[in-house]
């Protein structure tokens, strides 16, 4: 295998009932309930779904998510954005916990 992730698996993600047939059933009808039109659109839903597979860094989101994308007529640029978007949240996320870092720091420092 010349790469961990093996782009055939994504195929095989249905598979994961078969050994819990019970949670993977409520799995995939909560998966399926959550991408069904509501106030947001399913475009804009895919665009989401697009940027959190890369702060969630999961190889078979982003190949579903941009395929998914370009089917819904969502452009490269537009997909670029929402990961920027996406990064910069991560980042924030990263660098807000700096807060709790001083706040040590100030605490223990005498």
């Amino acid at each position: 295998m010349s790469n961990y992730y093996d782009d055939k698996d994504l195929r095989k993600f249905g598979k994961i009932s078969d050994w819990n047939e019970t949670l993977g059933t409520k799995f995939f009808d909560y998966y399926s309930e959550v991408f069904k039109e509501g106030k947001l659109t399913a475009r804009e839903k895919s665009l989401i779904a697009l940027a959190v597979a890369h702060t969630e860094q999961c190889p078979y989101c982003i190949d579903a998510y941009t395929k998914d994308g370009l089917q819904r007529g969502i452009t490269k640029e537009e997909m670029m954005e929402a990961l920027h978007v996406g990064a910069a949240i991560k980042s924030g996320a990263t660098l807000v916990h700096g807060v709790q870092m001083m706040n040590k720091v100030n605490k223990l420092d005498l």
